[in-house]
């Protein structure tokens, strides 16, 4: 099935607010000054595309994108900001812990301290609002 372009962002934009809220928006603000069209990829494919499939829920596409960006294991902004959505979403703040000491596994004791250092870092922040 096609959908135009239009209906893409929308429903993107719409998705990216729903899942990360205000952290969000700063992160298509980054990129006004520097690359546009990147943000409108970001919102159209990630967003209007996959995470508004119907086949997963919202809680079970974070803890994915969580587990996913642990193994990777150098993208602590974006880590962050998913941990984040995670939460905004349902997802338990042990349920994020545990997915993380999972990744040690698959991806390596380093990888998994560097996600647990993001989530305290994410946690403490939300403690404090």
């Amino acid at each position: 099935m096609l959908m135009n372009t239009q209906n893409r962002y929308e429903r993107g934009l719409a998705k990216l607010r729903e899942i990360d809220g205000e952290a969000g928006d700063r992160v298509l603000e980054s990129l006004d000054g520097i690359a546009p069209d990147f943000a409108r990829y970001l919102i159209e494919f990630p967003f209007g595309d996959i995470y508004s499939r119907p086949g997963l829920d919202l809680k079970s596409r974070e803890i994915s994108v969580v587990a996913a960006l642990t193994a990777l294991g150098h993208v602590a902004p974006q880590l962050k900001v998913h941990i984040q959505g995670a939460l905004n979403v349902g997802v338990t703040r042990t349920e994020v812990v545990e997915t993380i000491m999972q990744m040690a596994v698959y991806a390596g004791f380093p990888a998994a301290l560097n996600g647990l250092a993001v989530a305290k870092e994410v946690f403490a922040q939300g403690d404090g609002e």
